[in-house]
């Protein structure tokens, strides 16, 4: 049974620490690193690494803001039931932004652990505009959230 935002936080798998925009700011900047990684991979015809590097562009996206907001995630799927719950269902973002968590998620596990699991150049491509587009949600998220 998949998580919710209760199961992550009563689980530990959300745990609250200091806000900090120098971590959130950290975490956008290792971001923006394994963008041009992801890049690099594609270019190089690497499409595993590519993907893997892709869902890694949006992770440390999404950790911008629970950096920002003080909590500190010990489970990769419990990052988007923070966004969910917290700017999601409060209208701040759209909900396409934590499903496309998700499924880069899923595809990264698939990539990283299914033995009849293959990248294609395809499934590179998407995950990399997928990586800049959820990139470009978090950064400007963050900025509104700056204010």
């Amino acid at each position: 049974m998949p998580f919710n935002y209760n199961d992550c936080m009563r689980e530990g798998l959300l745990r609250k620490i200091p806000p900090s925009k120098g971590k959130a700011t950290q975490s956008l900047k290792k971001a923006r690193e394994w963008l041009k990684e992801a890049e690099n991979s594609l270019k190089g015809g690497a499409f595993s690494s590519s993907i893997l590097a892709s869902y890694m562009v949006m992770f440390h996206a999404a950790r911008t803001i629970l950096f920002f907001d003080g909590f500190r995630e010990k489970s990769h799927a419990c990052v988007a039931r923070y966004l969910e719950e917290k700017y999601v269902k409060t209208g701040k973002l759209d909900k396409k932004w934590v499903e496309l968590l998700d499924h880069s998620r899923e595809i990264r596990h698939d990539d990283q652990y299914d033995l009849s699991f293959f990248s294609t150049k395809e499934e590179a491509e998407n995950a990399l505009k997928s990586a800049n587009d959820f990139f470009a949600a978090m950064e400007s998220l963050f900025k509104t959230i700056l204010k």
